[in-house]
């Protein structure tokens, strides 16, 4: 068997066709497993909030110690859409990028505005 950490790569197209808790176990699976995952698109405030709710509830003390997640925010320059936006259904702008992983194997070691950068552990 190899040896490593298994990283999986989810494009902005698969998640696109997904709802937000397809997304949200699809995560939460890989990540229990030991995966890292790297989303192209990023999740909205909502997906990332149920993310960390349904997480919580995963936690044990011997088995599953939680995640660890970084996302870059909406590129600079990019507004949110304002009352009137939100009335006619605009969403603002999303996250581009989400790096998560188990939070027993990965740590953020620096994020800057177009860098992350994570160690990550074997198990």
């Amino acid at each position: 068997m190899i040896q490593g950490v298994q990283i999986d790569l989810i494009s902005a197209d698969r998640l696109d066709r997904m709802t937000s808790m397809e997304k949200i176990r699809l995560i939460l699976d890989d990540v229990i497993e030991g995966n890292i995952v790297v989303l192209e698109k990023g999740l909205s405030p909502e997906e990332q909030s149920k993310l960390i709710e349904m997480t919580m509830m995963e936690i044990s003390p011997e088995g599953f110690s939680g995640i660890e997640m970084e996302t870059y925010s909406a590129r600079e320059g990019q507004s949110s859409p304002g009352f009137l936006g939100k009335l006619f259904g605009k969403k603002g702008p999303s996250a581009r990028m989400t790096v998560i992983g188990p939070a027993n194997q990965m740590k953020t070691i620096k994020k800057d505005k177009d860098l992350i950068s994570a160690w990550v552990s074997s198990r």
